[in-house]
């Protein structure tokens, strides 16, 4: 009671060791260092809202409280904060992530859909209020006016934003009937952009029917929903070029194919009519042949 009741609230930095995340929720593990080592425990109201999931081997500063496990003599700390020490706790959960669902397969080319040329419903999610629905909207009137837009608004950033993003993405498969789906918002930091870092978001994305293009950030920033999507864009404009190829190219393209058609088509002619007179010729020399022969056989009886 004398020492839990001096050190409520202590700080130790460590390693962690024995690490088991029990199915309560619950965390229990040892702290270390190269002389000694504490029984600690975070329990599952504290350490539900950890953006990494701790390991064994990894060093980090915790906050909680010293007090005596009755049951086995024992001291230990009740952990109510951890963060890691070196790299920050939301660069460690990236990694974690990242490494998780790549060994699924999740990353994997063979599951990657192709986007369709040329589509006509294009949904886009994003937030209704910033400048990349405008951008979007922009470059596809630019290049090709002939589409519909359907959009499936979304918060791009705070608590809200991944459940939000899964919902759209939901929305658009089942009542949206479009080809393809770009999923954008404007750069910011690693923590503005972790909605789409989250293992909800990527499997979200990963479960998709529609083919989807992740558009989040500027051209540097990778977020997890990249890795999944069947397309990445460095940024939401160029999702929309990707999308959309320019209508003066497919026409310029079409005018020299006939062009080209119109040119080749007097030898293909040529070339047809002169096959078709070296047929008839063989033709006619083959009949000549048969019917010799059957001059020839008919001769032959008669003089029999």
């Amino acid at each position: 009671k004398l020492l839990e009741g001096n050190h409520p609230d202590i700080w130790v930095e460590g390693e962690i060791s024995n690490f088991h995340h029990h199915s309560s929720g619950h965390m229990y593990f040892d702290l270390k260092d190269e002389n000694s080592k504490i029984k600690s425990v975070m329990f599952f109201g504290d350490n539900h809202n950890l953006k990494f999931m701790p390991e064994d081997g990894m060093k980090v500063l915790t906050r909680g409280g010293v007090t005596l496990y009755l049951r086995k003599g024992e001291y230990q700390i009740v952990v109510r904060y951890m963060e890691p020490k070196g790299k920050g706790a939301l660069l460690i959960a990236f990694e974690q992530l990242k490494k998780k669902l790549k060994a699924e397969g999740l990353f994997d080319i063979k599951y990657k859909k192709p986007i369709p040329f040329l589509p006509s419903r294009i949904g886009v999610i994003t937030s209704l209020g910033g400048a990349v629905l405008h951008d979007i909207k922009n470059v596809l009137n630019r290049r090709f006016e002939n589409h519909h837009l359907i959009i499936s608004p979304s918060s791009v950033e705070g608590e809200s934003a991944s459940s939000e993003i899964c919902r759209a993405i939901e929305n658009l498969n089942q009542y949206g009937k479009v080809d393809v789906i770009i999923l954008a918002r404007g750069g910011g930091s690693l923590e503005a952009l972790w909605a789409f870092n989250t293992e909800e978001v990527s499997r979200a994305v990963f479960s998709s029917e529609i083919p989807i293009i992740s558009a989040v950030g500027h051209e540097t920033d990778f977020t997890i929903s990249d890795f999944v999507a069947d397309l990445r864009a460095p940024t939401p404009s160029a999702a929309a070029e990707m999308v959309m190829p320019e209508k003066s190219e497919l026409l310029n393209q079409i005018y020299s194919y006939i062009t080209r058609l119109k040119t080749s088509l007097p030898r293909v002619t040529t070339n047809l009519k002169n096959q078709s007179n070296y047929l008839y010729g063989d033709l006619q020399k083959a009949i000549s042949v048969i019917i010799n022969e059957r001059k020839s056989s008919f001769k032959n009886l008669s003089e029999s």
